[in-house]
């Protein structure tokens, strides 16, 4: 047996549909960003040779990563790890201090940040130090110490596609309810 009158069901189909097709519209928008990051270059570059220590690693990024758990170890030809301080994060910049007087010699530098979208991402490069380290790496401003307190952009889409969602489902519900409860549409 048929609930529903048949005049009304297209009326009714759609406003059960379009909640839930703008919900799916919202996430192809927001599926090409969900790619993890790459790095872009760094400074020392891979497999190069520079004439003493530098102060400071430098990773670019084609986007910026979020501030939680980053690390970047610089370790010497024994393993030591010569990176001093935190990890800085500024727009696609990442960056790690040098202790002053890291020896010269090869260094293997191992870096974990977290992507723009929520996933770990590591990798290592290797470099070699004519000289050691003479010079102190720059104080660490405020602009540079990101702590990652704010939420990345793709949280915030999939809280606004959660919440149409949401009210499509709370009005479908409801719309749903009244049928049931009022089958010929009476009243």
């Amino acid at each position: 047996m048929n609930n529903l009158p048949s005049p009304n069901r297209p009326a009714w189909l759609a406003r059960l549909l379009l909640p839930l097709a703008t919900a799916a519209f919202l996430l192809a928008l927001s599926a090409p960003a969900q790619a993890h990051d790459a790095l872009e270059s760094s400074n020392p570059a891979n497999g190069s040779t520079v004439s003493a220590v530098p102060a400071t690693i430098e990773l670019t990024f084609d986007h910026t990563p979020i501030a939680i758990n980053s690390i970047i170890r610089v370790e010497d030809a024994t393993g030591t790890d010569q990176a001093e301080g935190p990890v800085q994060i500024v727009d696609n910049q990442v960056s790690q201090a040098v202790k002053p007087g890291a020896p010269q010699g090869k260094y293997t530098v191992v870096w974990r940040v977290v992507s723009s979208d929520g996933h770990p991402i590591e990798g290592t490069f290797g470099f070699t130090a004519g000289g050691p380290n003479t010079e102190a790496a720059p104080a660490p401003t405020a602009a540079a110490t990101s702590t990652g307190s704010g939420l990345p952009g793709q949280l915030i889409v999939v809280g606004v596609v959660a919440a149409v969602l949401v009210v499509g489902l709370v009005a479908a519900g409801k719309l749903i309810r009244r049928r049931l409860r009022n089958p010929e549409g009476e009243g």
